[in-house]
């Protein structure tokens, strides 16, 4: 339960981070997406039930923040936590071999569709695509993963092995008065 909180906490310092600081950095740049690596972590490391409500909430927080449509990025990030989840349940290989690349390949994929649909929906709005772009942000977004990871695994090691029982509950034997 404080591991939610904490990530909970840390979803929201990512995307003010996201939205506000990374919008000063050059366009050659780029900034990498903190709240999907967020998602992409939690995929591996929370269970269904909490990893979803962290993830709905993740979603309607960049929805709200940068969202062009309502909805879009719920459904988006509740579509990479599915399939990461599901594919990292029956992975046969070891967990360190496929996070990364799985960042790096589910943003690409999530980016061909999420082109995709707004294309479908309002052709004449977009951009023309620019795979040199799409595959700098990907390369951008897998470097910045490799701490990030790091250190989100490193926080949730600590909030899993600590166990946070309150004062009131734990009972004392002996005598409290001498």
């Amino acid at each position: 339960m404080m591991a939610m909180l904490v990530f909970f906490v840390l979803a929201f310092f990512f995307m003010a981070i996201q939205t506000t600081l990374f919008q000063f950095f050059p366009a050659w740049l780029g900034g990498p997406d903190l709240v999907f690596i967020l998602v992409v972590f939690v995929a591996y490391r929370f269970d269904w039930l909490g990893g979803l409500v962290l993830v709905v909430f993740c979603g309607w927080m960049m929805d709200i923040a940068s969202g062009l449509y309502l909805g879009t990025y719920p459904v988006v990030y509740l579509f990479v936590f599915a399939l990461l989840k599901l594919l990292a349940a029956n992975s046969p290989l070891r967990e360190g071999l496929y996070q990364i690349p799985m960042v790096g390949i589910s943003y690409f994929v999530v980016q061909l569709l999420f082109y995709g649909f707004f294309v479908v929906i309002q052709p004449e709005a977009l951009p023309e695509w620019n795979w040199a772009q799409v595959v700098r942000e990907t390369f951008i977004l897998l470097v910045a993963s490799i701490p990030c990871f790091l250190a989100l695994n490193s926080l949730f090691e600590v909030l899993s092995r600590r166990r946070f029982v309150s004062k009131i509950l734990i009972r004392r034997s002996g005598n409290r008065f001498r």
